[in-house]
């Protein structure tokens, strides 16, 4: 009968979803990341659909707007757009952290951040959930969770490796999340620092995956500096001491360089700072920086990684220093 096929459609997508939701329970993920949003995120990760036995799930490479989409059209659930967000941090983060989904396994050096960002479903896991409604589940179950935290280990091994070491001018180490800007800031600290400015001090380094992965907070209050969580800070700051310049940089692979918007943004968040402020854009070469030389604020400098040597200064009449407008008051 033509109107019972609805029913049966609609009967087999509640009974996966309830699947889902105990294969979540029994995986010991709290009630937050075991919720229908979170079980729908895990089928769209399986491209699971309500009728094929869970033996057939997969593990393609799925961005939040395709793991969406595959709700939708498999499960006649809409999510707008800006849900998307909730997707990824009630479901997607939990479930990489525990190691259930890896990130950007097609490609682990784009950046954490990247509009490109996919996600796969780890192969122990895969192995595990195909066997979900068999005589083996449990057991695999208890072998599955037994050997997770190696799991995770192995996960976190291999994320590391592909990390950007950056060694700092008093020869200590920071490590950098993988891709986007994160090789030009190792330039910037590994050379155009020792160049133009020796001996200085460098007080934060920003990361996508973390923002303040590198922060000297003693440095920066002994400058009168003290920085604010939500504020858009530069991505390298360095206290060129001998000269007392404070060096706001900014590393340029897509967003834009110092301007001068960006320039009076700087000059208000480190208003009172008892150095004086430097603002330098830094490119990887100069096919980027012609991208964006028109935009380039007058009295700042340009410094390109490609030809280390050398410093491009916006007029004014002092080369690599601050002018008065921000310079420290005198006492």
């Amino acid at each position: 009968m033509p109107a019972d096929k609805p029913n049966r459609k609609t009967a087999a997508r509640k009974r996966r979803l309830a699947e889902a939701v105990e294969v979540l329970t029994d995986l010991q993920f709290g009630p937050k990341q075991r919720n229908e949003t979170a079980a729908y995120t895990l089928l769209a990760l399986l491209d699971l659909q309500p009728d094929s036995l869970w033996a057939n799930s997969q593990a393609p490479l799925r961005g939040i707007t395709p793991i969406i989409d595959f709700i939708a059209d498999a499960y006649n659930v809409r999510y707008a757009p800006n849900t998307r967000e909730t997707i990824r941090d009630d479901a997607v983060k939990f479930f990489v952290e525990e190691g259930l989904l890896l990130r950007n396994p097609d490609d682990p050096n784009r950046p954490t951040n990247s509009g490109k960002t996919v996600y796969q479903v780890e192969t122990s896991a895969l192995t595990l959930l195909r066997m979900v409604g068999t005589h083996e589940w449990t057991a695999a179950l208890n072998g599955y969770l037994a050997s997770r935290e190696a799991i995770k280990h192995e996960i976190a091994r291999k994320r590391d490796l592909a990390r950007v070491p950056v060694t700092l001018p008093d020869g200590s180490q920071v490590a950098l999340s993988p891709g986007g800007q994160n090789p030009l800031i190792k330039a910037i600290i590994e050379q155009f620092c020792p160049a133009f400015a020796p001996g200085g001090v460098v007080l934060y380094i920003g990361d996508t995956e973390n923002k303040f992965v590198h922060l000297e907070t003693q440095g920066l209050a002994k400058l009168g500096v003290t920085l604010d969580s939500a504020a858009k800070i530069p991505d390298v700051i360095v206290h060129h001491t001998a000269k007392n310049w404070l060096l706001l940089i900014e590393a340029v692979t897509s967003a834009g360089p110092v301007d001068g918007k960006r320039r009076k943004e700087l000059k208000v968040l480190f208003a009172g700072c008892k150095a004086g402020l430097v603002f330098v854009t830094a490119f990887e070469n100069r096919r980027t920086m012609q991208t964006f030389l028109s935009h380039i604020a007058w009295e700042s400098e340009v410094w390109i990684a490609e030809d280390p040597d050398h410093m491009i200064h916006f007029n004014g009449e002092r080369f690599l220093g601050p002018y008065p407008d921000v310079m420290p008051p005198t006492r």
